[in-house]
């Protein structure tokens, strides 16, 4: 069995409706949680299904703190961390559990990541420094990007990169309980890189598996919305103040 859980915080509904259709027509038992962190619980009525479960927050809770909300309610042996921008084919659930089950050192999985143009995404990234996340906002080394990005390699095969982001993290169940979810003082951005390191800390690996793919609407908030680039500053404080960089 596997479960997912989407966050959301007032979605488009055309675009949720593509994503939640990409995870039930995965031909195993399932079940969804959607956490609703928006204003009203006006999406609930669009999702009346028996593999969903609806929960309306009542307020922006976090990323984080919501889709831990459902960590004692799983009791599957996958369950995925899924973005409501996402779509993908049938097959692309069970190839990733077929490789999750066959890698014993292997926390969660992640697929190759598309644009809707089908342009790559580079999800897989060096940890990240200071340096790193300036460097991404006012582009003075375009060489240092590509290094962090794993782009000196051959991104069409498989590999154990340091942090991969989180729109799409399959994991196995036992795994993310043992990491307790994600880091709930995290607001919003940094909490896939943090739960990277903690899955270092447990010897454990992440897994990039490019064979099947996705596709994700990237929304690029943070370099978009004032607000959300300031959450997204607020964030990277606390993870280099607690990793020590």
């Amino acid at each position: 069995m596997i479960t997912a859980s989407i966050v959301l915080y007032n979605e488009n509904i055309e675009t949720l409706k593509k994503t939640v259709d990409s995870f039930l027509n995965t031909p195993i038992k399932k079940k969804l949680y959607l956490i609703d962190n928006s204003p009203n619980n006006n999406l609930e009525s669009h999702f009346i299904n028996s593999e969903i479960e609806y929960i309306f927050v009542g307020k922006n809770s976090g990323f984080g703190k919501a889709h831990n909300f459902i960590l004692d309610k799983i009791n599957s042996q996958f369950h995925l961390i899924l973005n409501p921008d996402v779509a993908f084919d049938a097959e692309v659930i069970p190839a990733l559990i077929k490789e999750l089950k066959a890698n014993k050192e292997v926390a969660f999985i992640s697929p190759k990541v598309v644009s809707p143009n089908n342009e790559y995404q580079y999800i897989c990234r060096k940890h990240p420094t200071i340096i790193d996340l300036i460097n991404r906002k006012i582009n003075f080394s375009k060489k240092k990007i590509y290094n962090n990005e794993y782009r000196n390699q051959d991104l069409e095969k498989s590999f154990y990169p340091d942090f991969i982001h989180g729109c799409f993290m399959l994991f196995k169940t036992q795994d993310f309980k043992d990491l307790k979810g994600f880091d709930e003082r995290y607001f919003l951005y940094m909490e896939d890189a943090d739960i990277c390191k903690k899955i270092d800390n447990m010897d454990k690996n992440k897994l990039y598996f490019p064979k099947v793919k996705i596709t994700h609407h990237h929304q690029r908030g943070s370099s978009k919305h004032f607000n959300l680039f300031l959450y997204h500053i607020s964030s990277a404080i606390k993870y280099f103040l607690k990793w020590n960089f």
